[in-house]
């Protein structure tokens, strides 16, 4: 699997199939990587949608068991990895793109959307993250106690105070509803979404269906749909019809 570099910025990648472009974002949080859609996603979308799209995937900016790496941006974490994210489409020559993000990628997505609505024609977020004012803080405990440590256990040049203000402005400045964006910004977002809702910590129920309300151009999946493991087929079709109803026309 490839690699692309931008500056101190190396990210390791994968491509499958072939048509339009769809930007695959594996879950796992800040150790989101490749591994992670052959192994703990619902369903691995590189392999059911490489039929018809051009998937690209990519493992997170300095995950554990990952190979990207790259500086931590404690004054933009999520645009950082959004940076990442468009720096590959960009090297790959994608112009507008699907994007398909499990869980971390749900925040991912809708940054993506703020920062180039006229390059994402239609997004599924699958089991979304979000803010569970029950357990406020869940994100930045997590992190500082696992990923935070794996990191500065291989990277003498991050400390783990570095790490504590990257987690900070991350999951701490701005602590609520998706992390990237507010719910005025949902309102006005035109650009159609699907989500697939999941209720676990990391995943509440009550923040995806309120981007399903507030979205003008939303739709949203039966649930539970995980359970029975018979239902996923029946939701990866949903999420086929969704992806083929939104892409653009060529040349458009």
């Amino acid at each position: 699997m490839p690699f692309f570099e931008k500056g101190a910025v190396r990210i390791h990648y994968q491509e499958a199939g072939s048509g339009f472009p769809l930007l695959v974002i594996p879950g796992g949080g800040l150790n989101a990587t490749m591994a992670f859609l052959g192994g703990t996603a619902p369903f691995n979308a590189m392999e059911v949608l490489k039929d018809r799209y051009r998937c690209i995937t990519m493992d997170l900016r300095n995950a554990t068991g990952g190979e990207s790496s790259g500086p931590l941006e404690a004054e933009r974490p999520w645009d950082a990895y959004t940076d990442d994210h468009l720096g590959l489409l960009d090297h790959l020559g994608v112009k507008r793109f699907l994007v398909v993000g499990y869980c971390i990628g749900g925040p991912f997505i809708w940054n993506l959307i703020k920062r180039a609505p006229d390059r994402v024609a239609a997004a599924v977020l699958v089991q979304p993250s979000g803010f569970r004012p029950e357990l406020p803080d869940q994100f930045y405990s997590n992190n500082i106690a696992n990923w935070g440590p794996a990191l500065c256990a291989r990277r003498p040049d991050i400390t783990m105070d570095m790490v504590s203000a990257f987690l900070e402005r991350m999951y701490r400045a701005n602590s609520d509803f998706v992390f990237t964006v507010t719910r005025d910004f949902v309102r006005s977002c035109q650009v159609p979404v699907l989500v697939l809702p999941d209720d676990i910590p990391p995943h509440p129920f009550a923040v995806a269906m309120e981007t399903v309300r507030l979205a003008p151009r939303s739709e949203v999946s039966l649930y539970p749909w995980k359970e029975p493991r018979e239902m996923i087929p029946v939701v990866v079709r949903q999420v086929r019809s969704f992806l083929r109803a939104h892409q653009p026309a060529p040349g458009s």
